[in-house]
């Protein structure tokens, strides 16, 4: 193993900071006893450095033992609490080295893993429709927004992504507007509120939708996910213009469009959460 995955080991056992259990210099004496090295005394010295210095001597299955021993509820009297943080904690450290560590039933087992370090974009799942009609919307913009998400869907269907991709855009602004205009006050006072050169609050009508979208998540309207999701289908809906749409070599498919759909879906029913 990496010299650095066994001073984080080290560093488990001993069990300062976040760990499931803090053992002294005599428990990390009995700790080692019940791995079945009866050998390991410690002399009073650094907590930390002792225990590195013992790993620092175990063959490869020695080791093992010592990671199966941290990982074995025995070794917390069945607290299931301190079981489970010390699984996450030990595979926290392993994923390095491209083991996991698993228990079946009561005995700790090991498996192989190929580590991963991209990051996983949140996942969005399709959610039914608002009830437009009956949402404090204001006068006929609920008609108008159940009418578009019919439409949306009916351009999807039919594989018409580009007008699909762009009418979500235009959904998605009409709605957060919709909002902003029932809470001015919430909007308002956030820090993502733009300002004219004069520092005064803009008008909504002013806003572009990408200043909507960063006020409605300050506002905790829409959460984080959806926020930077709904970025993304805003620079799609640019594309609304003929030559914008060549310069940015943007061309719609089933995956993109489908994505942008959960978006809408997605952003919709949290704002549909706040008008009720």
């Amino acid at each position: 193993m990496d010299t650095n995955t066994i001073e984080r080991l080290a560093e488990f056992i001993c069990g300062d900071g976040d760990y499931p259990v803090y053992r002294s210099g005599s428990e990390l004496t009995r700790f080692f006893r019940r791995v079945g090295f009866s050998n390991f005394i410690h002399d009073g010295s650094t907590r930390k450095w002792w225990t590195l210095s013992v790993l620092q001597q175990l063959t490869s299955n020695n080791l093992n033992a010592v990671i199966q021993r941290l990982a074995n509820p025995k070794e917390y009297g069945g607290n299931q609490e301190k079981v489970l943080r010390a699984i996450d904690k030990l595979n926290q450290i392993l994923m390095i080295e491209g083991l996991k560590v698993e228990i079946e039933g009561i005995e700790p087992r090991f498996r192989s893993i190929t580590p991963q370090f991209t990051k996983k974009e949140p996942e969005l799942k399709p959610l039914p429709p608002p009830d437009f009609i009956n949402l404090k919307l204001g006068p006929g913009i609920g008609e108008i927004l159940k009418e578009r998400w019919t439409e949306i869907q009916k351009c999807f269907d039919a594989k018409g992504y580009l007008a699909a991709t762009i009418l979500m855009g235009s959904f998605l602004e009409g709605m957060l507007l919709s909002v902003m205009q029932q809470f001015p006050k919430e909007a308002n006072m956030g820090s993502a509120a733009p300002k004219d050169n004069s520092g005064k609050v803009k008008h909504f009508a002013e806003l572009s939708l990408s200043d909507m979208i960063n006020v409605a998540h300050e506002c905790g309207w829409i959460d984080l996910d959806v926020q930077r999701f709904s970025h993304s289908l805003r620079a799609f809906r640019n594309i609304i213009h003929p030559y914008e749409q060549m310069a940015l070599r943007m061309f719609p498919d089933e995956d993109t469009s489908g994505i942008s759909w959960l978006v809408v879906q997605a952003a919709a029913n949290d704002l549909a959460i706040k008008l009720r």
